[in-house]
């Protein structure tokens, strides 16, 4: 009695990385701005509103996040203050930063066979939070955590969530998995140094608060695409707990959108 309550399914949640014109991506973590635009333009006409993972879970624990998408960025590219910020602006969507707190103004070195791109520097990480973005923890040097000593592991969970509360003004609430690689001992980890929640990728063999899946997206994801991806994930994952939801409302809305659209021809 006048308890709020959670939602129990996983949220959809979307996972970006760099937004920006491009020739070469071999690691398929590029979208181009045009395509960026095409796919924000396409969630504010299904009625939906693009917010950070802090946000989200908020809403949620209220009952009230149904029309609600997580988008995140991993690495903290320096082309997302240029390229999809505005965008970003334009539709009144905000978004979580995930950022590589020992490696700021450097550039994704963890990638051999990629472009180099620029990372944002202590003052544009800044400047994002000040925007209304919220900044997590992508570790401290982007490197797979669970072939890390203990004593490592807790400069990349502790020591990158102070460097990024010291920059950022922020609480630092979220952490990001590097590679999405997250076994039992750093995710016991990153709950005992204090964060809220945790991100991973689509294929995490462990579901939760702390090992939240999030929903790939790229350059080749039309809307479509992406509706599809969504009802893949509305309809398969959800907490195993009593009363989880099969089916969101949210997915709910979105079939409803195209139904129509498909009826008119």
């Amino acid at each position: 009695m006048g308890e709020t309550r959670r939602a129990d399914g996983i949220p959809l949640i979307l996972m970006y990385h760099s937004v920006s014109p491009y020739q070469c991506d071999p690691y398929r973590i590029t979208v181009s701005p045009v395509r960026f635009e095409q796919q924000m333009r396409w969630l504010r006409r299904l009625g939906l509103t693009g917010v950070s993972v802090r946000r989200l879970l908020e809403a949620r624990h209220l009952d009230s996040g149904r029309r609600l998408v997580g988008l995140t960025f991993d690495d903290g590219y320096a082309d997302f203050a240029e390229c999809a910020l505005p965008v970003l602006a334009r539709y009144g969507f905000t978004a979580t930063l995930f950022v590589v707190a020992g490696r700021l103004g450097g550039d994704n070195a963890w990638d051999p066979d990629g472009p180099r791109k620029t990372l944002l520097t202590a003052d544009q990480v800044l400047r994002m939070a000040n925007a209304g973005i919220e900044i997590g923890s992508h570790g401290l040097r982007h490197v797979s955590l669970p072939s890390v000593t203990d004593l490592e592991l807790a400069a990349e969970t502790a020591t990158s969530r102070d460097i990024l509360r010291r920059i950022s003004g922020q609480d630092v609430a979220g952490f990001c998995y590097p590679f999405g690689h997250a076994d039992r001992r750093v995710i016991g980890t990153v709950q005992d140094v204090g964060y809220d929640y945790a991100c991973t990728v689509e294929s995490a063999a462990h579901a939760g608060r702390h090992a939240l899946p999030r929903t790939y997206v790229g350059d080749a994801d039309s809307p479509p695409r992406i509706l599809a991806k969504g009802m893949r994930h509305w309809l398969t994952r959800s907490y195993r707990g009593p009363g989880a939801e099969r089916l969101s409302d949210a997915a709910a809305i979105v079939l409803g959108k195209r139904s129509k659209r498909s009826g008119s021809g």
